[in-house]
């Protein structure tokens, strides 16, 4: 008796069931549709393996001899819903930001047409309690994603476009995070300007800056300025200094306006010993002696 080969299964599913009779494929789409359905409109959490077999039209001992759990039910029905794309299924634009822009738009439109973030909350859940789940979450559903965005990366490189030094892990949960972070807390939308700004900047961050250095003309020293309130005079040359003057005080000791130094005359044959003080420092004029009062006769 020949038994005619199956088509390839769910990866989780392939490690778990038992070995014994081949399932039917009709079978196994039915399960993995009503699975992923009920997962959209309960969660993980409320999801029951009775509702996914009587919504499959199937035993639930059907479901248990291909799926130990519903963890597993549900990771393989939502690693079926988002395929991974092949490495020759993506299309190459002829630049990394093309590549990128064209596999995380697709993606997101997908996360935008249903409610898939209660979905990957429920089996990331499930993986911090269980560590053989968590195993099984990350090498069949997170990996795979990883490594084909991680393909374009390494395209990125072999055409200069990102250094060959790009640490390609940190890029990827620099790509991831934003995506995951709004799909779970659900307080921004998921668009494609949002795809655009994030591809935008995490290629910006790991593509070094342009060094090229463009000198100036050398720089000659130019004429004197001239001093505030001076023009230059046709020729371009500069202006003389005005001569320095000084505040002379008013004979009641204020200070007076800003004037030449004065010269103090000097009186006709007399006799001079050195400069006389000028200025400031000059004598002030005697009085003339008051005259005396005029007293009026009786």
């Amino acid at each position: 008796m020949t038994t005619t080969k199956e088509p390839p299964t769910g990866a989780t599913a392939e490690q778990t069931r038992p070995r014994g009779r081949p399932r039917s494929e009709k079978a196994r789409t039915a399960i993995l549709a009503a699975a992923i359905e009920l997962l959209l409109e309960q969660g993980l959490h409320a999801m029951s393996m009775d509702d996914a077999a009587q919504h499959a039209g199937v035993s639930k001992a059907t479901i248990y001899r291909w799926w130990p759990s519903k963890e597993l039910l549900a990771l393989d029905a939502l690693a079926t819903a988002w395929a991974t794309p092949t490495p020759a299924a993506q299309r190459d634009t002829g630049s990394l930001r093309g590549d990128l822009l064209a596999g995380f738009r697709g993606w997101l439109r997908q996360l935008k047409q249903k409610p898939y973030g209660r979905v990957i909350a429920g089996l990331v859940a499930q993986a911090q309690t269980d560590p053989e789940f968590a195993r099984l979450y990350r090498e069949h559903f997170v990996q795979p994603r990883r490594a084909a965005t991680r393909q374009l990366l390494v395209r990125g490189i072999d055409r200069g476009e990102i250094p060959a030094d790009t640490n390609l892990e940190l890029t990827l949960d620099l790509l991831y995070g934003p995506v995951y972070h709004r799909l779970l807390h659900g307080h921004a939308p998921l668009t494609d300007r949002f795809a655009q700004q994030v591809i935008d900047t995490v290629l910006t961050g790991i593509t070094p800056p342009e060094t090229k250095h463009h000198p100036g003309p050398a720089q000659t020293p130019g004429p004197a300025q001239p001093a505030a309130g001076q023009k230059n005079p046709p020729g371009g040359a500069a202006a003389p200094a005005t001569p320095s003057r000084r505040r002379v005080r008013s004979a009641a000791g204020a200070p007076g306006p800003y004037r030449s130094r004065p010269t103090t005359p000097r009186a006709a044959g007399s006799a001079t010993t050195g400069d006389q003080p000028t200025g400031a420092h000059a004598s002030p004029p005697p009085r003339a002696a008051a005259a005396d009062p005029v007293t009026p006769l009786p």
